[in-house]
């Protein structure tokens, strides 16, 4: 009874470590994204005087060209002279054209942040006074387009490509040293190795327009292609393809001198490819921890080795499990995948979880946000759908695990316990290899016979002379038939072919292919009876099914904006927001009453339905007024939907609604002027947002006008 109880027990405290993992981690690799945390001007800020630079603050450093920053005036213009120059830790200027007039000026910018991800985005601001403009800044995120999703296939080939060929490698190596030389197997380690050498190239030649324009024509550039050799994303790539020629080497000395090997001889080589493999594959991982997420933010120098451990990890369980599948699908009838085997990969496969987890939990102290980040932006919602992949994948492996004790139940019978099903299956295969043999021969007789018929009538002499030697031809014959019956098909289409002269040939190599046809069926008929080894099967592709998406996932992951740096930049867009809306209180030039601003969050119940709209009324008195409306996404970002509506109502005195129409100034910005509040009073400020054809809302809000 308490052996029963001791593996559910752990495979228990396992799904709840896993699952407790991914849901604090944000899948192992995720870190911090550069967001736009400060300007000068700021966001929708009115100034009188034209600023001689604009100044953007990022989270963290960005690297920068020509074409970072650019300042454009109503007209679509470059206003902006020189390159953009690091003025403090995470600030970069750009210098502007003198004696600009008034009007209202974009600021775009496209940066690549220390985490090498692309990022990009766009604000607005006025000098005298807001103007309509000609700028249409496309809301599409850096790193979008045919250049972005070809990006990130390249990345998910060789996120795979690493973990089929590390995991592979580490499944021999630990689990199954016969497996060197089951061809299936070998195949499967070398198909990681090419996928991953084809993907890193993909990649370098993609980087210079992934990082930069985004244009599909721009791939073949050799001067982006250089810019981007001179990066650090760059030098990685080049790292990897280095590593990958050592992985080469290994991979043949791996399947070649070690798998010929006698089994003395292959332990102190086993040692030395089990230190040269975890090198190789600990440089491989690294190439992604020294240039993408964990070399920036906080503690990198603890966070980078604390991510290749994660990524040797994960490869260690789901590459095995891809090695484990194929072999119990593919391998040879003299190299079954036996019961010990596969709990070794149980136990391999149940300490890199746990790595899995401890590493996950780091990450997920080092920049996890609030809880509240799980449902307001897209990681927190990507990494909920990841907690439930995983919870599916380690409750598929508990069931693996009930498959593998019947699997050992059944090996481990003495020989005169074994099935019914096994010995008919046995009976049957031979009764089968006899039947074809038999045929056979009758088939050769009938052709011996026919060649005597066919011996002509008037050679009566020779005809008798040749009687006496075709008995014991036909002697022979009947000893073939009867020996293929004894001794295999082997010496009975040796005596066929004696005995047909020319056409023995012939018939001996279709003896031997019908032979080959039974020996196989026989071989799968005996390893597919084994009920235990058939439901592990069915289960090891479903989990390896489920690790597919789950890979999928995790790569989009890695490349999302985490939820700690992107309410971190909705903060600051509406700190902005604020400011601005005090300047151009100030600015107004009256000290009775100031300006007005309601946030309010909203969400149509739509696709890309969620944001934030702003408003800001000044002076906010009764009369004329001048009215701003900003509408952002969750993270922050402009929001260019596609109508917005505002309409006053003082219930009070029974006025209104009030409809205003503000004019579409530039993303996600909208302006109106002369807007009249005729009585002072607590007003009702509705916003009516559409975000497409159907999906609408009207949110409120009541504030003291005059």
């Amino acid at each position: 009874m308490t052996q029963t109880i001791a593996p559910r027990v752990r495979m228990f405290v396992l799904l709840f470590l896993a699952v407790t993992g991914a849901l604090l981690a944000g899948a192992g690799p995720a870190s911090a994204h550069a967001a736009l945390t400060g300007s000068d001007p700021a966001q929708g800020v009115v100034v009188d005087k034209a600023p001689t630079q604009v100044t953007l603050t990022f989270s963290e450093n960005v690297s920068t060209n020509d074409d970072s920053l650019r300042v454009l005036d109503p007209k679509g213009t470059r206003v902006d002279s020189g390159k953009p120059t690091n003025t403090s830790a995470t600030s970069y200027a750009v210098q502007l054209h003198s004696g600009l007039p008034d009007g209202t000026y974009t600021v775009t910018y496209q940066v690549v942040s220390a985490d090498s991800h692309p990022v990009a985005g766009a604000y607005t601001f006025s000098i005298g006074a807001p103007s309509k403009t000609s700028v249409s800044v496309s809301d599409q995120a850096a790193g979008g387009g045919i250049v972005g999703g070809l990006y990130g296939f390249g990345r998910y080939v060789s996120y795979a490509g690493f973990i089929v060929m590390v995991g592979g490698a580490a499944f021999v190596l630990a689990c199954w040293q016969r497996g060197t030389g089951v061809r299936a197997v070998q195949r499967l380690v070398v198909s990681g190795w090419l996928a991953m050498t084809a993907a890193t190239l993909f990649l370098l030649l993609l980087r210079g327009s992934y990082a930069s324009s985004g244009k599909l024509g721009d791939v073949f550039d050799l001067d982006l292609l250089g810019q981007a050799l001179q990066t650090k994303t760059g030098a990685a790539l080049v790292s990897r393809l280095l590593l990958l020629a050592a992985a080469a080497l290994f991979i043949a000395v791996l399947f070649g001198a070690y798998d010929k090997r006698e089994d003395e001889e292959k332990r102190d080589l086993t040692f030395g490819l089990a230190i040269g493999g975890t090198v190789v594959a600990a440089g491989l991982a690294a190439s992604w921890a020294m240039a993408e997420h964990a070399s920036t933010g906080l503690q990198p120098g603890i966070a980078m080795p604390v991510d290749v451990l994660h990524l040797l990890a994960v490869a260690t369980w789901l590459g095995g499990l891809t090695a484990l599948l194929v072999a119990l699908y593919r391998a040879p009838a003299d190299r079954p995948v036996e019961t010990a085997v596969v709990r070794r990969f149980s136990q391999v496969a149940f300490g890199s979880v746990l790595a899995v987890v401890a590493t996950g939990v780091y990450q997920s102290w080092r920049q996890l946000g609030s809880w509240s980040a799980f449902t307001d932006t897209r990681y927190g919602q990507l990494l909920l759908i990841k907690i439930g992949l995983v919870a599916l994948l380690v409750g598929i492996a508990w069931i693996s695990r009930r498959w593998t004790a019947q699997l050992a139940d059944t090996t481990t019978k003495p020989a005169a316990r074994k099935s019914a099903t096994e010995k008919a299956t046995v009976e049957e295969a031979a009764a089968e290899t006899a039947t074809v043999e038999k045929s056979m021969v009758e088939k050769s007789m009938v052709e011996t016979a026919t060649v005597e018929k066919a011996t002509p009538e008037s050679a009566p002499d020779s005809a008798a002379e040749s009687e006496p030697e075709s008995e014991p031809e036909k002697e022979r014959v009947a000893a073939a038939a009867g020996s293929g019956s004894g001794s295999g098909s082997g010496a009975g289409a040796a005596k066929a072919k004696a005995g047909s002269g020319s056409g023995g040939a012939k018939r001996a190599a279709q003896l031997a292919r019908q032979q080959a046809a039974v020996d196989a069926t026989r071989q799968k008929r005996l390893r597919d009876s084994d009920a235990g080894r058939f439901g592990l099967r069915r289960s090891v592709l479903a989990e390896a099914g489920v690790a597919v998406v789950l890979l999928g996932v995790t790569t989009i992951l890695t490349s999302t904006e985490p939820g700690r740096t992107e309410q971190d930049a909705a903060k600051a867009t509406q700190s902005s927001t604020s400011s601005s809306s005090s300047s151009s209180s100030s600015s107004s030039g009256d000290s009775a009453s100031g300006a007005l601003t309601l946030d309010m969050s909203f969400d149509t119940g739509g696709t890309d339905g969620k944001g934030v709209v702003s408003v800001d009324l000044d002076p906010a008195r009764a009369g004329a007024n001048e009215m701003h409306v900003y509408v952002t996404r969750p993270n922050g970002r402009a929001f260019d939907v596609p109508e917005v509506k505002v309409a006053f109502t003082l219930e009070a005195k029974k006025i209104g609604p009030l409809p205003v129409s503000p004019d579409h100034i530039t993303t996600g910005h909208w302006s109106a002027t002369g807007v009249q509040i005729p009585l002072a009073g607590e007003w009702k400020i509705a916003v009516t947002v559409r975000t497409s054809d159907i999906d609408q809302v009207t949110v409120s809000k009541n504030a003291q006008i005059g």
